[in-house]
């Protein structure tokens, strides 16, 4: 998609992030998420702590184009995080990610469960 926008545009310039979805999705939410960050940060240091976060599993396999996917989050308390990279439109200091997760579990029994505990 964003060489093709360049492309059709005829502008090698413009600057598009494009993430594609084609997936059922039964009972999880799913979220493309663009995140700007004040400096440069990688995709290393990006999936360091995202491998560190607790409720977070990194589902990130460029080479076998396995990534986070509703069927494979459902049922599943972690969050499921994939598809990090550099965000081509913010140079060094953007990461985009695709993030899955049961919305049943994480985004409403276990969450309330989580959150009680905490208090």
């Amino acid at each position: 998609m964003v060489h093709e926008t360049r492309k059709i545009f005829h502008a090698p310039e413009i600057r598009v992030t494009a993430t594609c979805v084609r997936v059922p999705v039964l009972r999880a939410h799913c979220e493309s998420i663009n995140i700007e960050f004040s400096r440069p940060m990688t995709e290393a240091q990006v999936r360091q702590v995202l491998a560190a976060a607790p409720g977070v599993t990194v589902v990130d396999d460029r080479q076998a184009n396995h990534f986070p996917m509703p069927l494979e989050a459902t049922g599943q308390d972690n969050v499921l995080v994939g598809r990090i990279r550099q965000d081509m439109s913010l140079d060094d200091h953007g990461i985009d990610l695709f993030v899955s997760g049961d919305q049943i579990r994480k985004g409403a029994a276990l969450n309330a469960v989580q959150i009680a505990e905490l208090l």
